[in-house]
């Protein structure tokens, strides 16, 4: 009788890995994120609002910063459907006759700006010292963390108000109008790097004592790739959420610096600026010049705030 070989086994087919999208979608944070239904309007509001600045051009009326469209004849029309109001103007004009909902784009597309950049930068500097001071330690790490102690002794608001007349002094020889914008953010990123610094820091020093810190050091990996390419990817998630709330603070700060007449000029509307004219006029009556740019500061901070809120939640293993 022959015996028949048995059938040689079906190859093993490969499993495709997931798509980023995939992984994405079936993440706990993704899932986090559509269980809120505030967090997805904060989220919306936020993404409606950096559109709206984005595309300011298209979107808006007039160009505020344009001389030749704005006429002092317009000023301080009352919003349309007010009493003396004016078809072509939905939130009024100004003091200088600008279309309120245009300056209010691209003001918010100034402070977003001047926000971002403050906010990176101030996380660039932070970020930086803190890992130095976590993983070199001794008096590198005693030098840098007493200058974030007697920093932290001042308001950040009188920090910004320090560097900017100290930098504005020693360029003294340059129009203001042509130094402020750096020096607005200059004067953020300085007045922010210290929470970044001490929460980096906190972190590397448990994570420089970690096998895989050891082994990385037995193989001869410099120091900056060691920070760089293995420390940092496991200490950066509590920065992601002080990034998030500190652009909203960044963006206040520049609109009370903008208030008090340190930042942008009258004739670069942002929201501060705006809110600064406004409040010359609130008692006369003209309270749309400052309620208007006053709102839709409170609304983006707010809803930056409450992403920062669920990102710090979402982050945290303990309230999984």
């Amino acid at each position: 009788m022959t015996v028949s070989a048995a059938p040689a086994p079906a190859a093993a087919t490969p499993v495709k890995p997931a798509s980023l999208l995939t992984r994405m979608r079936d993440s706990d944070i993704w899932h986090s994120f559509r269980s809120s239904p505030l967090t997805m309007l904060a989220a919306f509001v936020v993404l409606a609002l950096a559109l709206a600045a984005l595309f300011a051009p298209v979107l808006a009326i007039m160009n505020p910063f344009d001389p030749a469209q704005v006429f002092l004849m317009d000023a301080n029309i009352p919003p349309r459907w007010s009493e003396g109001g004016d078809e072509r103007f939905i939130f009024g004009t100004d003091d200088q006759g600008r279309d309120l909902y245009s300056a209010i784009l691209y003001g918010m597309r100034v402070s977003l700006m001047i926000g971002l950049g403050g906010v990176f930068l101030a996380a660039t500097i932070g970020i930086t010292l803190g890992l130095v001071a976590g993983y070199v330690g001794g008096r590198t790490d005693a030098i840098i963390m007493r200058v974030a102690d007697v920093q932290l002794t001042f308001p950040a608001i009188l920090v910004a108000l320090l560097i900017d007349g100290v930098v504005h002094a020693l360029l003294k020889g340059i129009p203001r109008e042509q130094t402020v914008f750096g020096v607005l953010i200059l004067s953020i990123g300085l007045s922010f790097w210290v929470q970044y610094a001490r929460t980096i820091r906190g972190s590397t020093l448990v994570e420089k004592n970690k096998d895989y810190v050891q082994a990385a050091r037995l193989v001869g990996m410099s120091t900056p790739v060691i920070m760089l390419r293995h420390i940092l990817p496991n200490v950066i998630g509590p920065v992601l959420v002080i990034l998030t709330i500190n652009i909203g603070l960044a963006i206040i700060t520049e609109a009370t610096l903008s208030f008090l007449g340190v930042g942008l000029p009258a004739t670069q509307p942002s929201l501060g600026t705006l809110i600064s004219i406004g409040n010359k006029y609130l008692f006369s009556g003209d309270w749309w010049i400052v309620a208007f740019p006053g709102f839709t500061l409170a609304l983006f901070v707010l809803a930056v705030n409450l992403l920062g809120d669920w990102l710090r939640d979402a982050l945290n293993p303990r309230l999984r």
